[in-house]
């Protein structure tokens, strides 16, 4: 059996397709390279492995997967092993705001402990970043986050921060309250979508003040939330960080009794030399916001 053949597989299998596959595999190979070395895989074996269209394993392609998946998954946590325990390669998945205005600071750090590491960054909403997290994707996800991590993940609460709705500044709101005492709310309320958990937590708080009020507007950062916000669009749904300047024509309104937005760091097993240098870098700037 040809053994890249094998690796190709593997990353189609894991990945759900040939296409996502050729997006994950860490070195250049086009699609139709790919397609035509997992048919001579198949050709070798006398078996279709999957269903191209919708993608599914065939049994014999979950044997297959079964048989050679715990060998290219731990190839990384080997080569790291043999080289004292410091990978070459580390991989973090954050939101916008994360990645924009605190990783670069946290890269300059770990790259004086760590010469010639190579990082790659993801960005996603924390729901996608987990899920990347649980594939062996990524290494450590930064981002917001609920209070008890999903099973088998480890987590650190980093910042706890206040709540906030965003208003323009020409707005006749004072304060939430004035809001939550009306019958109806008429203005367009834009948040991140409401699975993730800064919405979440929001909404279950509105039902227990016995107050309806829900996404008109499904952004996809709270830079984007700003924009809409200052464009006149509705009312935000934002965090009060500290030292972070609003648009001009933005201000806040503080959302009293609201649990805090929880950004906080999660990675899965034992934490490496370079997880661990990560983790104290982030504990740091945590710190130097507050």
């Amino acid at each position: 059996m040809n053994v890249h053949h094998l690796e190709l597989f593997y990353y189609v299998a894991r990945h759900g397709g040939i296409m996502p596959a050729v997006r994950n595999i860490p070195y250049g190979i086009q699609q139709p390279a790919v397609s035509a070395q997992v048919a001579q895989l198949e050709e070798f074996l006398g078996v279709t492995l999957f269903q191209r269209r919708p993608f599914a394993l065939t049994p014999a392609g979950e044997k297959l997967y079964a048989f050679c998946a715990p060998f290219f998954t731990n190839l990384g946590k080997v080569a790291a092993e043999f080289q004292g325990g410091h990978a070459r390669h580390f991989r973090i998945g954050a939101s916008t705001i994360v990645l924009r205005d605190h990783l670069p600071k946290l890269l300059q750090g770990v790259h004086k402990k760590f010469p010639g590491l190579k990082v790659s960054l993801r960005e996603g909403f924390p729901a996608q970043l987990e899920d990347l997290l649980a594939k062996d994707e990524i290494d450590l996800v930064i981002t917001l986050m609920e209070r008890k991590p999903p099973a088998g993940f480890q987590s650190e609460i980093l910042l706890e921060l206040p709540l906030a709705l965003l208003v323009e500044k020409k707005s006749a709101l004072k304060s939430a309250e004035e809001l939550w005492a009306r019958d109806k709310i008429t203005e367009s309320l834009i948040c991140l979508p409401a699975t993730e958990p800064l919405t979440k937590n929001f909404l279950a708080q509105l039902a227990e003040l016995d107050v309806e009020w829900f996404p008109t507007v499904e952004a996809s950062s709270v830079d984007l939330i700003e924009t809409y916000v200052a464009g006149g669009l509705g009312i935000g749904l934002g965090v009060a960080v500290p030292k972070r300047p609003l648009p001009a024509n933005v201000r806040v309104l503080p959302l009293k009794n609201f649990p805090p937005a929880l950004i906080g760091a999660q990675w899965r097993g034992k934490a490496t030399p370079l997880l661990e240098a990560f983790l104290q870098m982030a504990r740091q700037r945590a710190k130097e916001l507050v």
